[in-house]
């Protein structure tokens, strides 16, 4: 009975041994391969460049003389107009300088007045020898100093009365103002370290961003020149700093004529329309500049793979999986890439999977026929 049971254990582990053991089929040899033919096409890609928003004029507030504040007129954050008065200086040593000027010229003036009389005087005297030669010549001296002693005096007042008229602090832009680091009773000079406030005149706004060298000159060659670049360089967007696309777009009025040598980049200003005041001087963003390609080969960047920082594709030549390497553009939109050399149009390529594929491995295509 015992040999009876091993026989028939034994049969049983036997027969589910070949069952197991059947003919398996090469998964390869079952799965289709998603195929793209390369053909001309037309595609517009965006690059992106981090930007600084400045106001189209951004103006630092400081006192021309020195002295108290007595006075601040404005609101921080508030519209400010051009020649609004903004803050007020202690006045009163400034009058009595312009005060005291002004005294000074009306003694000039009368010293003036009693020196040509003297001098008209004088020359009667002289004609009829009643004085010298030397007493004429003095008394003209004596005017021509008198005359001096005017024209000193007059620049003083000048001088006084602008002291006086720069104690009222005004904006000479139209703009919003920033926040004020300084109080009532504060003492300020032309020399202080923070300005008394900082106008931006925000309702257009300036974009500057940065672009490699190598960059610039494609797009001067692109276009033919730096002028041309200018002139005929579609519109760009902005990425605000919390990510959304702002509603109005913008255009590149300016680009630096030199390269920084530290960063090896160019400096370029876009400037955008800003009349809700959204953007605010000293924010940031990402500008947005696209490109339009025509007659280039796009491909699936699912078709690539790369090897030592190269990058290749499978062609399939005559049925089988043939590595080429080709030269992609630098801009992509994402999903795929712009092919600069490698590639024919009419080429067929391996659409996916392409770093799992072997050299000759049997391409059995699904005919993914190119995108226009």
């Amino acid at each position: 009975m015992k040999n009876f049971l091993h026989t028939l254990f034994m049969t049983c582990c036997l027969i589910a041994t070949g069952c197991k053991q059947g003919p398996q089929t090469s998964p390869k040899e079952d799965n289709f391969y998603e195929t793209f033919t390369v053909s001309l096409t037309e595609r517009t890609l965006t690059t992106g460049y981090s930007a600084a928003i400045s106001g189209v004029q951004t103006v630092e507030i400081r006192p021309q003389v020195s002295g108290m504040i007595t006075d601040i007129l404005i609101e921080e954050g508030e519209n400010v107009r051009k020649d609004q008065v903004l803050f007020v200086i202690d006045q009163t040593p400034y009058k009595a300088a312009y005060e005291i000027a002004v005294a000074n010229v009306k003694s000039a003036e009368a010293a003036l007045s009693t020196a040509q009389l003297i001098l008209e005087s004088n020359k009667g005297l002289y004609e009829q020898d009643v004085i010298s030669e030397f007493d004429l010549m003095t008394a003209q001296n004596n005017l021509i100093e008198a005359e001096a002693r005017l024209a000193l005096c007059r620049a003083e007042e000048v001088n006084a009365s602008n002291n006086l008229s720069y104690t009222e602090v005004r904006s000479p832009v139209n703009g919003v103002a920033s926040m004020i680091p300084y109080r009532v009773g504060a003492l300020v000079s032309s020399s202080i370290a923070q300005p008394l406030v900082t106008v931006s005149d925000d309702s257009r706004v300036y974009a500057y961003f940065s672009m490699a060298e190598n960059q610039m000159l494609d797009m001067v060659q692109q276009y033919g020149s730096l002028d041309k670049a200018i002139r005929q360089m579609p519109e760009v967007e902005l990425i605000m700093s919390n990510g959304d696309r702002y509603e109005h777009t913008g255009k590149i009025n300016a680009i630096s004529g030199t390269i920084s040598e530290s960063t090896g980049s160019v400096s370029i200003r876009a400037v955008f329309n800003n009349r809700n005041h959204l953007l605010r001087n000293g924010g940031s963003g990402t500008i947005i500049i696209p490109s339009t390609l025509t007659d280039c080969m796009a491909i699936p960047q699912t078709a690539t793979y790369e090897l030592q920082d190269r990058v290749f594709v499978y062609k399939v030549v005559d049925g089988k999986a043939s590595a080429t390497e080709i030269r992609i553009a630098p801009q992509n939109n994402g999903t795929e890439y712009i092919v600069e050399s490698g590639l024919e149009v009419g080429d067929v390529i391996v659409a996916e999977g392409a770093g799992l594929i072997k050299e000759g491995t049997v391409i059995r295509s699904k005919n993914m026929e190119g995108q226009e």
